[in-house]
């Protein structure tokens, strides 16, 4: 973003943002990310669909490795492995010493990754859904995959 003082644009900007106002739009223009962006791809992508299933029911992973759920669908979907948020005991399985985990809504379009950092089963869910919602993430000991 360059402000070019010459042009109309530039000169009534002062106008509408007071010098303050433009001190922060030029520091904007020069700032950098605050977070370091990844080009690291997840091991696994899994869709939510509007068929009330996860694309795959069942991955395998090894641990240190990312899945990635995309919500493809026009519903509102969860990725939850979480005792607290489960209605139905079959629903969720953790390895021993695995923490919980749940993405909230995600809407459509929206993406959930988790990296599995404890070997082991896990089964999960999605919370709206769960009674015909549910799959496997199973997690190999790193080099065992």
């Amino acid at each position: 973003m360059f402000l070019l003082w010459p042009t109309r644009i530039g000169r009534l900007a002062p106008q509408f943002l007071g010098s303050a106002g433009l001190l922060v739009l030029w520091m904007g223009a020069l700032a950098t990310p605050a977070v370091a962006q990844t080009s690291e791809e997840p091991a696994v992508t899994i869709g939510m669909t509007n068929t009330l299933s996860f694309t795959k029911d069942t991955v395998r992973v090894e641990v240190g490795e990312t899945v990635r759920w995309e919500n493809s669908s026009v519903i509102v979907h969860t990725v939850t492995a979480d005792s607290e948020e489960a209605t139905m005991e079959e629903s969720m399985r953790l390895p021993e010493g695995a923490a919980p985990f749940h993405s909230g809504n995600l809407a459509p379009d929206e993406t959930f990754e988790y990296t599995f950092e404890t070997p082991g089963r896990y089964r999960y869910f999605c919370v709206p859904h769960e009674a015909a919602m549910r799959a496997t993430v199973i997690v190999e000991p790193a080099g065992k995959g």
